[in-house]
């Protein structure tokens, strides 16, 4: 019923409820961890996926690609990578079928739930790699090298993309996408030499048979030109609403004929995060007052929430946003104690919910 649920959704047809999606970060060291070199950390997201699958029951899942942020850079060390050092890696790669192997898994715990993978673009993945600092460099002084690097990386990035849904039976990919300070390179720039490489993933997630959710995101309250995004070929957007200062009405104005996932901001501290059940309650009403009369619309935030969140409260939109639903939740919604590393999450004084920059993703 929720795979029905959703593709309703993306049609803009009217659906029974409201369909409420929210996710974390559920491992330490999801930024900095090699789960290729290090197994561990792939067994410990999956164990932490299954909890929150069979804890939050989800509308649908984000599966996360914790411990594979880094894109494979020939051996390259991750400070000196250039944009020579990005190849199109295929589908046998072992950073490919290491989240092949997650996605698979993952969804072993409820083959009923829609599934999308996460993918960041290209953009963002050379940003792991080098850094802000010579990411920006590039841009501004080659960045005809730049886009050549990351056409390469694309078309690695397209082949996870394919993997995962025919292989990882995943429903669709989760593509993150952003501006490079916008104030410095327009539109023009952008659709020119980045755009190209971001399209070909959710291309090649389509040939597969899969959906995609594109995420245009707000990470560090970086605001985006949501109207570089307006012809991506994706099913439904997510994008950050608190950010961004862009209503439901505003952004479906810029999106026509697409799903929207939005509504809370993400940040430590803010209502979803640290509310009142009141609070949170009357936030949820207040989003769905804005969306009032628009199809298509799925309560979320801006991002990933912060991953100490009492995992109750997204019950607490989920039944403020379809409150005549029989639910019959359990008293707390929490990660169960044996959860290894959700506990080993908890322990991590050090462990926030942010990039290897320090910045929201």
């Amino acid at each position: 019923m929720k795979k029905k649920m959703l593709e309703q959704t993306f049609r803009l047809e009217r659906t029974a409820r409201i369909p409420v999606g929210f996710w974390l970060h559920l491992i330490p060291e999801a930024e900095t961890g090699d789960a290729v070199a290090r197994p561990s950390l792939a067994e410990e997201s999956i164990s932490a996926h299954r909890s929150f699958i069979r804890t939050v029951r989800p509308d649908f899942v984000k599966t996360m690609s914790d411990g594979f942020f880094f894109y494979p850079s020939g051996g390259v060390p991750r400070e000196r990578t250039g944009p020579s050092d990005l190849a199109a890696i295929g589908p046998s790669d072992p950073w490919i079928q290491g989240q092949v192997e997650v996605q698979r898994r993952v969804r072993e715990t409820d083959p009923e739930l829609p599934y999308f993978y996460n993918i960041f673009s290209p953009l963002t993945s050379f940003r792991f790699l080098a850094g802000r600092e010579r990411l920006m460099g590039l841009l501004k002084d080659d960045p005809e090298s730049l886009a050549a690097g990351l056409g390469r990386m694309g078309k690695g990035l397209a082949a996870l993309a394919k993997a995962i849904v025919a292989e990882g039976g995943a429903d669709g990919i989760y593509l993150s996408v952003q501006n490079p300070e916008r104030e410095l390179f327009g539109s023009d720039f952008y659709r020119r030499l980045i755009s190209p490489a971001e399209t070909a993933i959710l291309d090649a997630a389509r040939s597969a048979g899969g959906r995609s959710i594109l995420h245009v995101c707000g990470y560090a309250g970086i605001r985006n030109r949501l109207e570089d995004f307006a012809a991506y070929p994706a099913d439904a957007i997510s994008y950050a609403r608190a950010v961004e200062g862009v209503p439901f009405p505003a952004a479906r104005a810029v999106f026509p004929g697409k799903a929207l996932i939005a509504g809370f901001a993400n940040t430590p501290g803010s209502v979803i995060h640290r509310g009142t059940r009141a609070e949170v309650e009357a936030e949820t009403r207040a989003i769905l007052k804005e969306a009032a009369g628009l199809p298509g619309i799925i309560v979320g935030a801006d991002c990933t929430v912060p991953s100490d969140i009492d995992l109750e409260r997204l019950g607490w939109v989920r039944e403020a946003a379809n409150p005549k639903a029989a639910w019959g939740f359990p008293a707390r919604w929490r990660l169960p104690a044996h959860s290894e590393a959700m506990s080993k999450l908890k322990r991590s004084s050090a462990w926030q919910a942010t990039d290897i920059l320090g910045e929201n993703i």
